[in-house]
């Protein structure tokens, strides 16, 4: 493992290649079996307060009886989770045919809000394990993502690469460049060891 501004970054997640692939997932990761949505930061309540009123219109009426019901988040103080609609889908799925599909990430897109979508979807998935001051990276791997394995390998995209993006937004530029630098150290000694092998 490797820590980088007391963020410990798991050994295997610069060795993954990933890249979603949602035309075979079908937006799988938002509409896992087992009652617990998205892990929300607790500065995340009050962002999904604010942008509610902008992706509403989008969400199924059985997600908008849910949250009418039983409210939008569930859990305590740095524990809270996004409710989900018939233990599976996170109420703030919408549908695009088939593909479950963000609302917020939608909205976001779009121009209506300024805050993208809970950082733990935007950064799946590599999870983030708090212990006090220190954060743990780790990469979680579910056979829904199987196809996101396939066409990261086909297309030679690192997963390190793939979430730039989220993980620029959550740590900063300066940081994600020092960790580009150690998974593209540890990358180069697992090829060269592939390659003597």
């Amino acid at each position: 493992m490797m820590s980088i501004d007391n963020i410990i970054v798991d050994d295997t997640i610069p060795q993954i290649k990933f890249a979603c692939n949602l035309s075979a997932c079908k937006g799988a990761c938002c509409t896992l079996k087992g009652g617990k949505g998205a892990p929300l930061l607790d500065s995340e309540i009050e962002e999904i307060e604010n942008a509610y009123p902008f992706v509403q219109n989008l969400l199924p009426k059985e997600h908008l009886e849910t949250i009418e019901r039983d409210g939008f988040y569930e859990g305590n103080s740095g524990n809270f989770t996004t409710m989900c609609f018939n233990d599976r889908a996170c109420v703030f799925v919408y549908y695009d045919g088939e593909n479950a599909k963000c609302s917020f990430e939608r909205a976001f897109i779009d121009g209506l809000i300024k805050w993208r979508k809970p950082i733990s979807c935007h950064l799946f998935p590599i999870r983030v394990n708090y212990f006090g001051f220190l954060q743990q990276l780790r990469y979680e791997r579910i056979r829904e993502c199987n196809p996101a394995l396939e066409r990261g390998a086909r297309e030679s995209i690192y997963l390190s690469q793939f979430l730039k993006e989220p993980l620029v937004r959550c740590y900063g530029l300066q940081w994600y460049s020092r960790f580009e630098e150690f998974c593209k150290q540890l990358q180069a000694q697992v090829e060269s060891k592939s390659y003597q092998e």
